[in-house]
């Protein structure tokens, strides 16, 4: 599922500093433990806390070119902890503080169900990047997925991006047990942000 946000333009998006994303290239991000503190089953938008560097990391990211995506796995829905509109609220809250740092999101994907479903938008099914990819106009095979947790990592070697895992959130725990095997390993966004800025030049 999808939360709605200003539509970005078909072609091209500009982004705080006149800087032109490419629509074929995004940046697929985790949600808590990756930009918001791990709280659990987050439910309070008063909660709602940007991780250190995460704001700034995501504004170079922009700034290098790439659309940004949420894509999060949100099973208290589907356990009944709170409902949809609650989890609009704390994206709202999310989105606020973002766009306070000169952050905007190109879109937001969830998922509510419980694992017990067996659904395919679930991480580390693809659907939520399938859904994502179609709406907006991204080639998966051209962008990344950073996050903290397995699922993460997986989701993106399911839909051939390029994965980053970080420390913050439960990555320092999953790169200590090897319960993961991602292209790189960052202690924040900002840090992702210089890895995947290193690998552009290279490209080029």
């Amino acid at each position: 599922m999808t939360q709605s946000l200003p539509s970005p333009a078909r072609e091209r998006v500009r982004v705080r500093g006149d800087c032109d994303v490419n629509p074929q290239r995004s940046i697929l991000l985790d949600r808590d433990g990756t930009i918001l503190v791990e709280r659990g089953y987050l439910s309070d938008p008063a909660a709602v806390e940007l991780l250190p560097h995460a704001a700034a990391g995501l504004r170079r990211l922009g700034e290098l070119g790439f659309s940004l995506v949420v894509v999060t796995n949100q099973s208290a829905i589907g356990r009944g902890y709170f409902d949809v509109e609650r989890l609009a609220e704390i994206h709202q809250r999310m989105t606020g503080l973002l766009a306070a740092d000169g952050v905007r999101l190109a879109g937001i994907y969830f998922c509510p169900h419980v694992p017990e479903d067996h659904c395919e938008c679930r991480k580390p099914r693809p659907g939520l990047v399938e859904q994502a990819a179609a709406a907006l106009g991204f080639d998966p095979r051209q962008s990344y997925v950073i996050g903290d947790k397995p699922c993460d990592i997986e989701l993106g070697q399911a839909v051939g991006a390029t994965t980053v895992l970080v420390r913050s959130g439960y990555g320092a725990e999953v790169e200590a047990h090897a319960t993961a095997r991602p292209d790189f390993v960052a202690d924040n966004l900002l840090a992702a942000a210089a890895v995947i800025a290193a690998r552009i030049t290279g490209e080029r």
